[in-house]
């Protein structure tokens, strides 16, 4: 395909992706109060207290504040939950650049990515109790801690990301090792240095802070990281396998002719 096919290809199928986040926004303007819900659950106090759906100190700042509110949150859910939709457009877009080979491993690790990513993300909701829990507690006893809900909106959407992103490690790991890239051995004999900078880098992007989080992101990430690595090494002997019996039929050949 020349340049000016690629470009007519990536604008099908972005306004494909753009119709598909669209219409999935239009149906998530009517899951608003159920998602809101959903997301003030951790805030709460106790059950009571979502059942008369107050939340306390949770509120709105001004005239316009609940529409951009719920524009942002329908946004989001639409982004969400038409994710089949544009990963299959971009999927298709670069496909046709791919070998049947690179085609089924890519395949493989998108579907792989999908339950990691998931498990980050409910691990990082139910995080999301205690960690305000643990803030909110440095609130002195004669005051009252005032939020409103689209800087808590952010709080647990990053929340929520860096736990799911951070549960891609061991697939990317494997990814880089599939596609020749890194090897089993490089990827662990850093061990140390691995271990140093997943814990500096749950430290830094975990937005509470507290050491409980900061743990609850690391050990899960070490744990995968060494998964990663043996995977690797176990694919690693397969292929050095695989290399030795190609080059004995070669020689074999060789010595027959």
């Amino acid at each position: 395909m020349s340049l000016i096919e690629h470009f007519v290809e990536f604008r099908s199928r972005l306004i494909k992706s753009a119709i598909g986040v669209l219409l999935a926004l239009t149906g998530s303007w009517f899951l608003y109060n159920p998602t809101v819900r959903l997301l003030t659950k951790p805030f709460c106090k106790n059950i009571s207290a979502i059942a008369d759906k107050h939340c306390g100190v949770l509120y709105i700042n001004g005239v316009l504040g609940p529409l951009n509110l719920r524009l942002e949150v329908s946004f989001l859910l639409g982004l969400f939950f038409s994710s089949p939709i544009w990963i299959y457009q971009l999927w298709a877009f670069v496909a046709p650049a791919l070998h049947k080979k690179e085609k089924r491993y890519t395949l493989a690790f998108l579907l792989a990515g999908i339950p990691f990513f998931a498990a980050g993300s409910i691990l990082g909701y139910e995080l999301i109790q205690p960690a305000v829990t643990f803030l909110l507690g440095f609130t002195p006893h004669s005051l009252t801690n005032l939020v409103r809900f689209d800087e808590y909106l952010n709080f647990v959407l990053r929340i929520i990301l860096v736990f799911g992103l951070a549960f891609e490690l061991p697939v990317f790991l494997v990814a880089l090792n599939f596609g020749g890239i890194l090897s089993g051995k490089s990827i662990l004999k850093p061990w140390r240095v691995a271990v140093f900078g997943i814990i500096l880098f749950s430290g830094l992007v975990v937005p509470t802070g507290d050491p409980l989080t900061m743990l609850l992101l690391a050990v899960p990430m070490i744990l995968f990281y060494f998964l990663a690595g043996s995977i690797a090494l176990i694919n690693d002997k397969k292929r050095s396998r695989k290399e030795m019996d190609h080059e004995m039929d070669i020689t074999n050949i060789r010595e027959q002719s």
